[in-house]
């Protein structure tokens, strides 16, 4: 009895001690603590994947760029719904910003960070995620409201874009401050994570079935909005404007219905495995296959703008001045520009410039009104 009662002691002791808040540990104790092999020196195929990741990172963030400034230089594009589509490439710039940091803090590197440092790695690709959910959960809403009303553009006020701007990235950034301030398993070690070793299993399980559902919500959303239009397309008139009015609002909605589908494609395999893993642990072998989630879900930043390129003619003739301008003023050396007044990516200049390298004609927009709460006037998307 006495040999028993001693052990059961030391097992209480134990069990005491492993439970025992001690945040003095390192982050590489919470790696050995769940068994995640990291390698303590640089092979081959590491060095391959920085070079090739932060390679992709570049582009994600030129590109993503290019359709901010697009959407800025060009009147035509200064609508809620390409705000809302400017502040989504935003967040896809700062996702390729989060990759690079990621890619730099990998490999050998990783137990040596600090875990104030580990914490900003993991929060800076939260943010990003986040703020493309609610970016597409509000750009969603918006088309529902517009689209059952067969209306190119909503009436939100430029305040009111800009209100829903803030919050969506207000909320992007607590999201990624969460694990780091009081949602980890620094105090439960039970509760780590395979994948992310100082996040808590309960945490990755409520994050993935938050974006799944938010998923599911917006994939119904838009199933509603297209029967709608294919029921709306059956009795509209056929008159040569209202048909275009109605072409422009369809190829609009696919245009963005192409964007959340690859959304979703890029980003459910990454959420299935880190909700695999808050709900197995171990046994769900998530860390396998984490770094090719991980991948795909890095392509994604990239897809929006050759999305836009493919779908929208307007955001086309945009890109191609834009770069066409860039190009025409890295080639000038001692030649003096003639003024030109950027107001709208047609003009005389851009129109030489668009017309040798299409040969079409681009219509010059008509003014519009500035005042702070008015939108431009539409033309061809």
């Amino acid at each position: 009895m006495d040999g028993e009662s001693s052990r059961d002691v030391g097992m209480a002791m134990e069990s005491s001690m492993w439970h025992t808040c001690n945040r003095s540990h390192n982050v590489s104790f919470f790696y050995h603590l769940v068994e995640k092999h990291v390698s303590d020196h640089w092979r081959t195929r590491d060095v391959l994947v920085m070079v090739l990741g932060l390679t992709v990172c570049v582009i994600v963030v030129l590109a993503n760029l290019l359709v901010m400034v697009a959407i800025f230089m060009n009147r035509r594009f200064h609508f809620p719904i390409y705000y809302l589509l400017a502040n989504m490439a935003a967040a896809d710039l700062f996702a390729g910003i989060a990759y690079a940091n990621l890619i730099l803090n990998t490999g050998p590197w990783t137990l040596e960070l600090t875990k104030q440092k580990w914490y900003i790695r993991g929060a800076l690709i939260d943010i990003s995620l986040t703020a493309s959910v609610a970016n597409l959960l509000a750009v969603a809403v918006e088309r529902h409201q517009t689209i059952i009303t067969m209306q190119l553009h909503s009436n939100m006020s430029k305040r009111r874009v800009v209100l829903l701007i803030i919050c969506i990235w207000a909320v992007s950034i607590i999201m990624g401050l969460v694990p780091s301030t009081f949602w980890n398993c620094e105090c439960d070690f039970d509760d780590c994570s395979t994948v992310a070793p100082l996040y808590s299993r309960r945490f990755l399980i409520f994050w993935a079935v938050l974006n799944l559902l938010t998923f599911f919500i917006m994939v119904a959303m838009y199933t509603r909005i297209f029967v709608y239009v294919r029921y709306k397309n059956k009795y509209t008139s056929q008159h040569t404007s209202e048909m275009q009015s109605h072409q422009t609002v369809v190829n609009l909605m696919k245009t963005i219905s192409m964007v959340l589908g690859a959304f979703v494609i890029c980003w459910t395999p990454g959420l299935l495995t880190l909700l695999l893993d808050g709900l197995l642990g171990k046994a769900s072998h998530a860390n396998t296959y984490e770094k090719f989630c991980l991948v795909i879900a890095e392509c994604n930043s990239m897809v929006n703008p050759i999305i836009y390129s493919l779908r929208d003619d307007e955001m086309r003739q945009t890109f191609k001045w834009i770069l066409c301008c860039i190009c025409r003023k890295c080639g000038r050396q001692q030649r003096e520009p003639s003024p030109v007044e950027i107001d709208s990516p047609v003009s005389k200049e851009t129109l030489t410039c668009i017309l040798k390298s299409e040969e079409k004609v681009v219509r010059k927009p008509e003014d519009t009104n500035d005042k702070e709460d008015s939108w431009a006037e539409p033309g061809v998307v």
